[in-house]
């Protein structure tokens, strides 16, 4: 299988992740796509017709992506734990879908300033997509601690990969801030292996 990435995307982030604590890191080859919504990469377009990472390419071809397709896909592959059966299911698809969107607002935030000429940046748009993330870490806090404690799952993942994220390229927001469980969530979840071994460049 090959896995077109890039080392600072938290979805291609969530993938590799996911591929290591399944233990199939070794059969994935990492190929590095960088894109942007204005200069998509040759070669994925050719696998993803959105242009997008991560996208996942099997031995016959076809391509996966979208992050929860692959992580639902290599979780299926090897009859793993990291999607819950039974009602706990709901919950973890319920936060990985928050934690996806949490690291759909903070790409946008960079993209606003990377890709926009400096003159076209509308800075209400980016507050707007940092209410969303504010709002997001509020609820997990409040009412996701809870899940975060049990089982490792893709939604623990999720957080964990995206708390990264915020500090990568949005440090200057100081997200822990009041924050405390998920605070002290955090800081744990950062020391396993795996975090370790994909942090973004």
């Amino acid at each position: 299988m090959r896995l077109y990435s890039a080392t600072a995307s938290p979805f291609a982030r969530k993938v590799r992740v996911c591929l290591l604590e399944l233990g199939l890191s070794d059969q994935v080859e990492l190929l590095d796509a960088a894109s942007t919504p204005i200069a998509p990469s040759d070669v994925l377009i050719l696998q993803n017709p959105l242009g997008k990472i991560p996208c996942l390419v099997g031995a016959d071809g076809a391509a996966l992506y979208d992050s929860r397709v692959i992580t639902r896909y290599l979780n299926d592959l090897v009859d793993g734990d990291l999607y819950p059966s039974g009602p706990q299911l709901w919950d973890t698809l319920t936060l990985e879908a928050t934690t996806d969107g949490m690291m759909e607002a903070a790409v946008l935030m960079v993209y606003e300033k990377r890709v926009r000429p400096e003159e076209k940046v509308y800075n209400v748009w980016i507050e707007a997509q940092w209410d969303k993330i504010s709002r997001s870490l509020d609820a997990i806090e409040s009412g996701w601690i809870g899940h975060l404690d049990g089982p490792l799952d893709m939604a623990q993942i999720g957080a964990g990969v995206v708390l990264e994220y915020l500090d990568f390229r949005h440090g200057d927001r100081d997200w822990r801030k009041g924050r405390y469980g998920l605070t002290r969530w955090q800081t744990e979840f950062a020391k396993r292996v795996v975090m370790e071994k994909t942090q973004p460049v």
